[in-house]
């Protein structure tokens, strides 16, 4: 064999230390995609329990306007002649039915109070992104 035969083997394909470069950019590149995909399941969570919250809340502030009565429960709202809720919703940072009402007295009139549920919360400890805990919205 001669030289340039020699110099054409050698450069006809990638050296290690080549392949571990690129490698490497490809792992940055893929950890970088999956911090942006977690955040962006994150926010999508938040935005769902934000839009929940609402919707409990307006179903327990009508059933107390319908009824004189704040609800005694959760189901109170999915169930009976006039459903105020089609079903009680998923928490979507616990995954679970295991929303936390906030029972209190509800003044009606001057001459009626009632105690029930006024709000509700997430089960959820965790903190969210703008670094509230989500059992606090």
């Amino acid at each position: 064999m001669n030289d340039r035969q020699d110099r054409e083997k050698r450069t006809a394909g990638f050296t290690l230390m080549e392949l571990m470069i690129v490698m490497a950019i490809i792992l940055i590149l893929v950890g970088m995609a999956a911090v942006r995909y977690q955040h962006g399941v994150q926010r999508a969570r938040e935005a769902t329990l934000k839009s929940d919250l609402q919707s409990i809340r307006q179903a327990i502030e009508q059933y107390t306007l319908d009824k004189q009565a704040a609800p005694q429960s959760l189901e109170d709202l999915s169930s009976g002649t006039y459903k105020y809720l089609r079903e009680i919703p998923i928490d979507p940072m616990t995954r679970q039915k295991d929303w936390q009402p906030v029972f209190e007295e509800v003044m009606l009139s001057p001459d009626q109070a009632t105690s029930g549920i006024t709000d509700v919360h997430s089960a959820s400890t965790q903190i969210s992104l703008d670094g509230t805990p989500y059992n606090t919205w």
